[in-house]
């Protein structure tokens, strides 16, 4: 039977974001940082291989439940909001996504410069995320935590803009099938999977760009370094097609597992606590 439903408040968006976000991002922490290390120009087995596979897991604790907590924050709120009508949908959440990635990012891509050069072993083995934020803040100043902020933006909107309105296509056609609204938190941990997993793999090339990026030790103030298409042509030309792919595979199975997770545990958490409202 269907049932009309609330929507969730800012607070509740808030606070499920931030579960989800952390419960996603520390039980699939060891297959990132083997899709990182398969993007490093290093390689794999140079940037620590199987080694040390939760190294820099201490940025993601402090930076995966505020990152998630805002994007949810800001999805709910523009999606709730939009004045668009109901027949572009699928604009409103392409448009809400992309706005709530961009809010995020300025809390995630700080912790994400941090995880990925202490994934890689980039400053040498053995260092911690304490240590490896210290020497991106001696070497490059505050403006160092930023270093890949525009690819990292350039992954996150195409591959937001994908997800989710693909994602609350399928909760739509779901909830349509089975007669019922809200969908068990399982029910749409199953699109959370599917719509990340066709996000991830689409999006790959443009991950493998930020992690370039963020692994980049040359001075700016230095060397000009090239700008981010420059880059992309620059691995495609000098590494091939296999190079704009690699962890393609970790990246898709680590996305549409952690899609199940975090989309899954979000719903939960908001359910539940709308329940007591």
């Amino acid at each position: 039977m269907t049932t009309t439903v609330s929507k969730p408040t800012f607070l509740q968006s808030l606070l499920a974001g931030g579960s989800a976000g952390t419960a996603v991002d520390l039980l699939f922490y060891p297959i990132d940082t083997i899709k990182t290390r398969l993007q490093s120009p290093q390689g794999f087995a140079r940037a620590g291989g199987f080694k040390g596979i939760y190294k820099g897991v201490g940025s993601v604790g402090v930076g995966s439940a505020p990152g998630a907590a805002v994007f949810f924050a800001t999805y709910d709120t523009l999606k709730n909001s939009s004045p668009l009508p109901a027949h572009l949908q699928p604009v409103t959440h392409m448009l809400a996504a992309s706005t709530a990635e961009v809010a995020a990012c300025l809390v995630r891509v700080p912790t994400e410069v941090i995880k990925t050069r202490a994934q890689t072993s980039t400053y040498g083995h053995g260092q911690s995320s304490l240590s490896a934020a210290k020497f991106v803040l001696s070497g490059d100043g505050w403006k160092g935590f930023y270093r890949g902020f525009g690819s990292t933006i350039m992954r996150e909107i195409p591959f937001t803009s994908i997800q989710f309105p693909l994602y609350e296509l399928l909760k739509a056609r779901l909830s349509l099938l089975v007669h019922r609204k809200p969908l068990y938190a399982h029910e749409a941990a199953v699109c959370g999977s599917i719509a990340g997993g066709v996000a991830a793999a689409l999006t790959t090339p443009l991950d493998v760009l930020k992690t370039r990026v963020m692994l980049d030790m040359r001075d700016p103030t230095k060397v000009k370094l090239p700008s981010l298409p420059a880059r992309l042509q620059g691995v495609y030309k000098t590494e091939g097609v296999r190079a704009l792919f690699a962890g393609v595979v970790p990246r898709t199975l680590w996305i549409s597992a952690g899609g199940a997770v975090f989309l899954g545990v979000y719903e939960w958490v908001v359910v539940g606590l709308m329940s007591y409202t």
